[in-house]
């Protein structure tokens, strides 16, 4: 028997991207299959013995690792916490941990009790650990820069996951961007020259995936779809005969820049081909910010124009955008709220500036002695906080973040645009298909759940007005909706957590100012104030647990930090005690 082989993806934390209250409207409990290690799967030996546990579909124990002889990770930056769990399962029960991934390759130096680092891109460094595992020599890290031709990777291997658990498939066509912005890490870990694969070998992982069983969404991850588009011109006239051959079972979608909307023959190609979606990295609608980040792909015309024309060609437009940028000015967070509102941008992911390892931006901090941290764990949803020193002041920055997000997905104003997105959007012919049984399940669930919540007289509205204005784009109104409610959880996740966490602040100045009061008293008695520390801490204890449980994790270290804090300022109140001799102090104030 050969080698057994875990391949193991870590959890993803609930956040605006992960879509976790959205996967029961669709019966899955992930949204994406873990494609990185699919591909990796497929470059192994043959005769491994190989199985992928994802941690989004079944939890792991101390089981699965000993019945493996080796464990291979791939991570995120966002999935940190999940990844260090699995680092101390594989030391507890002695089985040596193989990592690789974007989260390994930019910050390995500081990841402790991993066995073998595969990183870069797996086709370029994982031959070469695979050679020295069969001679018995291996070295603690494998890293070669060098940028692969990716028409020589294989078709991952999908047969090694259950369909049924994933809401979309997903699938790679290329990897770099040829552009050069400041913050972004693409560039960093897959280069500037786009690399693709050819036509004919992403048709075939399309076979793959249509003889499977997988129908409904499919994901295309390139980091910028369109950015070689002479290739991508070539591909789909291809894409949109096997599509018509078999009736559409997908619906693309995908990641491009802005300057799409310059290329209208691109765009009409795209909806024939059964995209439905194109995700864009907006960033800001100030322009002088764009150019200092060398987002110059953004300032080539009119940002709302831009993204009109991509939505009336049917493409439904999600939008990243950001705020911590040194131009911010404190008037950025209203300009957000109402460029994402007139842009009818329903699906906006907005986040705080991160200082990622290895980019532009990220070295310059450096050099400006501003960087606090290598990075912090990419999750904005439950922990807003920032690895470097912002220009604008912190706590405006931060209260100016949450009102962004607590206001465009407050249900009225997400509605609204769902609704004026869906009236601009011309639908193709492709968009008269079968509708699926995962739809009508979404749909049947979407108005049990949706009927009965707190924004029900804004989700009725809009419904019944984009039935009307839009019948037969009746998938997309509920898949919005859907959206919605994921959105709106989260959202509401993001204020409970910073309510506990200004109570916690509460509690800090309260402790503080019976810390003073009783330092006035004669004599000193210290155990009403450690009775009243303890009854802090008791109380903030039982409203963590009244909490989400997706919100335990987070809300646990602030708990930790409140005790740590406390405990600090008692202990330096003693410390002040015993320098002063000639205080005197009752029975009970040295137990």
């Amino acid at each position: 028997m050969g080698t057994r082989a875990l391949l193991v993806y870590p959890e993803m934390p609930p956040t605006y991207w992960s879509m976790r209250y959205a996967l029961p409207f669709l019966g899955c409990k992930a949204a994406f299959p873990p494609l990185g290690l699919l591909t990796v799967a497929a470059m192994l030996p043959s005769d491994w013995d190989i199985r992928i546990l994802d941690m989004n579909v079944e939890p792991i124990s101390q089981r699965e690792i000993l019945a493996s002889d080796i464990v291979f990770a791939s991570a995120m930056l966002v999935q940190q916490p999940s990844f260090e769990r699995l680092v101390d399962l594989c030391r507890e029960v002695k089985r040596p941990l193989v990592a690789g991934g974007p989260y390994p390759t930019s910050c390995h130096e500081s990841i402790d009790g991993v066995a073998h680092f595969v990183l870069g891109e797996a086709e370029v460094n994982l031959p070469t650990f695979l050679e020295d595992f069969r001679n018995g020599h291996l070295k603690s890290c494998y890293r070669d820069p060098t940028h692969p031709d990716i028409s020589r990777t294989p078709p991952p291997r999908f047969d090694l996951v259950d369909r049924n658990n994933y809401a979309c498939a997903s699938v790679q066509f290329s990897r770099g961007c040829p552009h050069h912005c400041e913050f972004c890490d693409i560039v960093e870990l897959f280069g500037h020259a786009p690399r693709t694969k050819t036509c004919e070998q992403f048709l075939a992982e399309l076979d793959l995936l249509f003889e499977g069983g997988w129908r409904g969404s499919l994901f295309i991850v390139d980091d910028n779809f369109i950015g070689n588009r002479a290739i991508v011109r070539r591909l789909l006239p291809s894409l949109i005969r096997w599509q018509e051959e078999r009736r559409f079972p997908f619906s693309l979608y995908t990641e491009a820049t802005l300057d799409l909307a310059s290329d209208e023959a691109l765009m009409e190609d795209m909806v024939r081909a059964g995209f439905n979606m194109v995700f864009v990295g907006i960033e800001t609608p100030e322009q002088a910010t764009l150019k200092a980040v060398g987002k110059e792909q953004n300032c080539r015309a009119d940002l709302l124009t831009s993204i009109e024309m991509i939505q009336r060609k049917g493409l439904e437009v999600a939008g990243g955008f950001i705020v911590g940028f040194d131009d911010d000015r404190p008037d950025i967070f209203d300009r957000q709220i109402r460029f994402i509102q007139k842009a009818a941008i329903p699906t906006a992911m907005v986040g705080l500036l991160t200082a990622l390892p290895r980019t532009r931006l990220y070295k310059r901090l450096a050099s400006e002695g501003r960087i606090l941290s290598t990075s912090k764990g990419g999750n904005n949803t439950h922990e807003v906080e920032l690895n470097f020193v912002p220009k604008m002041d912190v706590q405006t920055l931060l209260k100016g973040y949450k009102q962004v997000l607590t206001e465009i997905y407050k249900p009225r104003r997400y509605f609204a645009r769902c609704y004026d997105q869906i009236q601009r959007m011309r639908p193709g012919k492709h968009a008269i298909r079968q509708i699926r049984m995962v739809e009508v399940r979404a749909f049947v669930y979407s108005l049990w759940r949706q009927t009965f919540s707190s924004y029900v007289l804004d989700y009725w509205m809009y419904l019944l007005r984009s039935f009307l204005r839009r019948p037969r784009m009746t998938p997309e109104v509920v898949a919005l909706a859907v959206k919605g409610h994921h959105f709106f959880t989260i959202t509401n996740h993001l204020l409970e957590m910073e309510r506990f966490r200004e109570r916690l602040e509460r509690c800090i100045h309260a402790f503080e100012e019976r810390i003073a009061k009783t330092a006035l008293s004669r004599p000193i008695n210290l155990a009403p104030l450690e009775d009243f520390r303890s009854r802090l801490i008791d109380k903030a204890r039982r409203r963590c647990m009244r909490m989400s449980p997706d919100l335990h994790e987070g809300a646990s270290r602030l708990l930790d930090d409140f005790r740590l804090m406390t405990e600090q300022r008692l202990a330096a109140f003693l410390q002040s005690l015993d320098s002063i001799g000639s205080v005197s102090f009752s029975p009970s104030a040295r137990r």
